[in-house]
């Protein structure tokens, strides 16, 4: 539904975990079980040159357990940020051929246990506490791939991040007759550090005569262990509704905000842009209590705009997505269980070709299996 959350609180009868606001916590009725895997199709392109990659992995594993009449709690695991990318860059020295390569990969691990009460019938409010970690990694290399008797020079660096997220939210929802609801939500990031530790590794290789092998070093030129620096993480703003009919449909948006221009590693300032969008979505389920299938089915259909951090040469990198998705609910199996199987397609596209720049086009599909049960009964025989 283009990402919507803010103003989220219920979605087509079924209990949702909805991370992205945690005051929704306080309106879980069932025990819910979410477990999602994530795919993408990806091509870069620049000029004339185009270039495709793919990329499958668990996308998030997340529990919900209402807590009574007063809220509930979720907690889960899930990807926060991954890096991915290798390029060469040509040149000379003097009238040698050279080849500068960077790359990069791994990323970060968010594990959250949150909180979300109902103050009065009208308001609740949620936090999230998140851990976050991981390592990420990056290779800079002098090649020259012409001559045989070189030595490449390559630099491997890693650091290891962890630290501490805070996430909290606030939601306000009115009937407004006719079976018809609203609900006003805003959520919030703060911004508060992560912890690095840095090493790096400088080593020398013989050239290789063929592109497909890689020789080993001869000899390591310098080691760097421990240094130790903060990443100030910016502050993040979004509000959001929606407005509701029973079971039968829904529609709402979100507008956020993130003031990526504090955004820091270490004393140094790498010039990022405060990042602002939009998205807007709905589904509809056509008659929850039909006996045809196709009219119990949930259809969704989204879009968003963000202005990205990322600033180039006075060019914004900006996004714009389309998104379509299904919930097919399975029959229950002991009468307290429901289960639903989402689908979701978002066809999408990232920077420009204009100025020598790279332009993303992406598909990313999203399957997520979500189960409803009644746990904690305290069961009575006569």
């Amino acid at each position: 539904m283009g990402g919507i959350s803010t103003g989220i609180r219920y979605l087509s009868g079924y209990g949702n975990i909805n991370v992205g606001n945690p005051a929704s916590y306080s309106a879980l009725a069932l025990t819910t079980i979410d477990v999602g895997v994530f795919g993408n199709i990806t091509q870069l392109s620049k000029n004339q040159l185009s270039e495709n990659s793919y990329n499958f992995s668990l996308s998030h594993i997340n529990f919900g357990i209402p807590l009574g009449r007063p809220g509930g709690i979720s907690f889960g695991i899930m990807p926060f940020s991954d890096v991915g990318f290798s390029y060469a860059i040509p040149g000379k020295i003097d009238t040698t051929d050279i080849r500068t390569v960077y790359a990069g990969a791994g990323g970060t691990t968010k594990a959250y246990l949150g909180y979300g009460i109902q103050i009065n019938k009208n308001f609740s409010v949620g936090t999230n506490v998140s851990y976050i970690f991981g390592t990420l990694e990056s290779i800079n290399s002098v090649e020259f791939p012409g001559d045989v008797g070189a030595l490449n020079v390559r630099t491997d660096s890693s650091q290891y991040v962890n630290g501490f997220s805070f996430d909290y939210g606030a939601q306000y929802f009115q009937p407004l007759g006719n079976n018809v609801s609203l609900t006003i939500g805003y959520s919030g990031t703060a911004g508060t550090p992560l912890n690095t530790k840095a090493s790096r590794v400088i080593t020398r290789t013989p050239t290789s005569v063929e592109d497909d092998y890689e020789n080993l070093p001869v000899d390591t030129i310098g080691t760097y262990e421990g240094a130790k620096q903060r990443i100030t993480m910016p502050m993040k703003h979004s509000v959001g509704f929606s407005v509701a009919k029973g079971n039968n449909w829904m529609v709402g948006g979100d507008v956020n905000y993130a003031k990526w221009s504090s955004y820091r590693i270490g004393e140094h300032n790498p010039q990022l842009t405060d990042s602002y969008g939009f998205a807007v979505g709905g589904q509809i389920t056509p008659d929850v209590t039909s006996v045809n299938y196709l009219n119990v089915v949930d259809y969704r259909l989204g879009f968003k705009y963000n202005k990205s951090y990322i600033n180039i040469d006075n060019q914004d990198i900006n996004q714009m997505a389309l998104t379509v998705g299904f919930g097919f609910p399975l029959p229950s199996l002991f009468g307290t269980s429901f289960y639903k199987i989402n689908f979701s397609t978002e066809f999408g596209q990232m920077g420009t070709l204009s100025n020598s720049l790279v332009r993303e086009r992406y598909i990313n599909f999203n399957l997520g299996f979500t189960l409803n049960d009644r746990w904690f009964r305290r069961t009575t025989y006569d």
